[in-house]
């Protein structure tokens, strides 16, 4: 991916990928604060023009490197987090089941917000 700044908007809950001016691709995410505090990523969306260019590997590496940096673990909800994961465990843990279960448990809770 070149040419892309990848920026994180927390009061918006996304995380965006910038290029020449504009934002090219976002992982949606809230903040889950009970029983722990974790990021819990539920939509990764790359404008179709720029499909095909690692925008969403780049998102979700950033993701995880963001809850590394803030000492807290990510629970992903969105699938293409959760595949993405699976293939890089090197720098993507597991989620707790009972942190992926009250991450949907919020979600369910707030639909207004996705």
């Amino acid at each position: 991916m070149s040419e892309t700044d990848i920026r994180d908007d927390r009061a918006a809950g996304r995380l965006e990928a910038v290029g020449e001016g504009e934002v090219v691709g976002r992982i949606e995410y809230f903040v889950l604060e009970t029983p722990t505090r974790a990021l819990v990523p539920v939509h990764t969306i790359v404008e179709p023009a720029h499909e095909g260019k690692g925008i969403a590997g780049s998102l979700a590496r950033e993701l995880y490197a963001v809850a590394e940096r803030e000492g807290v673990p990510v629970a992903p909800l969105c699938p293409y987090v959760v595949q993405w994961a699976e293939r890089h465990p090197d720098v993507a843990p597991p989620a707790d089941p009972d942190l992926l279960a009250a991450a949907e448990d919020w979600l369910r809770a707030h639909p207004e917000k996705f």
